[in-house]
């Protein structure tokens, strides 16, 4: 079950939980003056934390490696399609807000495959 390349413009690695090596599709866009960071599950692909499970520490290491500000970014997580069976495996977005307070859980909104489209005007 490979997660399609049209999803990422790049393989990401960083840091997971205990410092476990992982690893994430990233792609970056800029669209009417804001910047979206999209990370993508990798399944199998990925040997370590998953993006979920990774949340803040993996914004935090993307815009450190990419010059970006976490106040100046729309982070969004994808769980991509892979054509199975198991529901579970349905593609999904959600753009995650991450509290000041890092002790306080992200908020995860849903957002469509359109809503996509639109923010990146593709």
């Amino acid at each position: 079950m490979r997660v399609p390349e049209s999803y990422y413009d790049e393989i990401f690695n960083f840091s997971g939980q205990w410092d476990m090596p992982s690893a994430c599709g990233l792609k970056i866009r800029t669209n009417e003056g804001k910047t979206y960071v999209i990370v993508t599950e990798l399944y199998q692909d990925n040997p370590g934390t998953s993006v979920t499970y990774a949340g803040r520490s993996l914004a935090e290491q993307i815009c450190k490696a990419k010059n970006l500000s976490m106040s100046d970014i729309t982070y969004i997580e994808c769980n991509p399609g892979t054509n199975s069976k198991l529901s579970f495996y349905d593609e999904e977005f959600f753009q995650v807000v991450f509290a000041a307070d890092p002790n306080t859980p992200p908020q995860y909104t849903p957002l469509t495959g359109e809503a996509i489209k639109q923010l990146l005007n593709e």
